[in-house]
């Protein structure tokens, strides 16, 4: 079977000869497992490991630097790089609208515009991907997350009680931004796209960080938004939260998401047995443990991990780490990922 056959079953619910792989890491850890290989061309990798998916996403221009190693994005994020001995990594701060103080400062905010997005090489390296039977995945859009971070978590979370038109509004505008950015994505591309990425972290690894309550009032009906057109295009929405989102499960497949990652493994309520109930209605992706598998676990362990996801959730699970895999994982274990069902070079 071709990568975009696995997928298509997947999203079908049809048996598959093994799940299909997907793959996210740091660019940090690239550089290790590209040192360890002994070659730095991480699609050649990625074919040697038969992963199924290929992931693309739109270019924003570069970060403006605002001091000695301190910078900011289009979005106002603003961050500092650490330094792994494998290559930086980012490190959030607080963001642009951390002190605005009344709702006319976002009004007069100078949000980004989805014309400084570039789509370079995108269709070029889409239709390379396509004609080597691989799934296309796109995107890494928001509609709540990234607004915490230009505004500062405490100051959103006090946000959505006393100011909630200021939480709705830069939900809006987010919103507003990935809805433009997938449909110019599904237009150049083709039509090519399979399923679409969108990420709102709402769950830490010891519970929710908002109720049910607000996660009705201002995540969903913005991912419904995105759902609703993605499924125009005939493709498939995964929706990416950290943490122990159980309580929202029943909201998140109201909403429209076919998809659910990352399965976070930390938590009780997270693990495979008491996801496969919504089986039927909701599709997996994740589970392998960047915590406390990947960077510890003898390759072995992470085999059987990959197997025991696989029988418990599919068919309707694709294969991949529980987040970007982290600089401090053994290579080891990130190839043993992809040969849990027999080496694939």
């Amino acid at each position: 079977m071709t990568g975009r056959e696995r997928i298509l079953a997947v999203f079908n619910r049809q048996p598959n000869d093994r799940p299909p792989f997907d793959f996210w890491a740091e660019d940090a850890t690239v550089n290790r497992l590209s040192a360890y290989l002994g070659y730095h061309d991480i699609e050649r990798f990625l074919d040697e490991m038969d992963v199924d998916v290929r992931a693309f996403q739109s270019k924003e221009p570069a970060y403006k630097q605002l001091g000695v190693n301190f910078y900011e994005n289009i979005w106002g994020e603003r961050f500092t790089f650490r330094e792994t001995g494998w290559g930086p990594m980012r490190e959030d701060s607080g963001g642009a609208l951390t002190e605005a103080k009344r709702f006319e400062d976002f009004l007069d905010y100078a949000w980004p515009s989805n014309d400084i997005m570039s789509f370079d090489g995108l269709v070029e390296s889409i239709r390379h991907a396509k004609n080597h039977g691989r799934a296309i995945r796109y995107g890494y859009g928001d509609v709540w997350q990234r607004a915490s971070q230009v505004r500062g978590m405490e100051n959103h979370m006090v946000d959505m009680l006393l100011n909630p038109e200021w939480t709705h509004f830069m939900s809006r505008k987010l919103t507003d931004f990935y809805l433009e950015d997938y449909r110019r994505a599904w237009e150049i591309s083709g039509g090519a796209i399979d399923y679409y990425f969108v990420c709102s972290d709402v769950g830490s690894q010891n519970g929710p960080l908002i109720s049910v309550a607000m996660f009705n009032e201002f995540v969903s009906p913005y991912i419904r938004e995105l759902a609703n057109m993605v499924h125009k295009f005939g493709a498939k929405l995964l929706y990416h939260s950290c943490g122990d989102v159980s309580s929202f499960i029943p909201a998140i497949i109201d909403c429209g998401v076919d998809i659910l990652n990352p399965l976070q493994p930390t938590c009780a309520a997270m693990q495979p047995e008491a996801l496969v109930r919504y089986a039927d209605r909701l599709l997996f992706h994740g589970g392998v443990d960047v915590q406390h598998l990947l960077p510890v676990a003898l390759p072995e362990q992470v085999r059987e991990t990959v197997r025991y996801y696989a029988s418990v959730l599919s068919p309707g699970y694709i294969m991949s780490s529980t987040h970007f895999i982290q600089p401090d994982t053994p290579p080891e274990n990130i190839i043993a990922m992809y040969q849990a069902y027999g080496s694939c070079i």
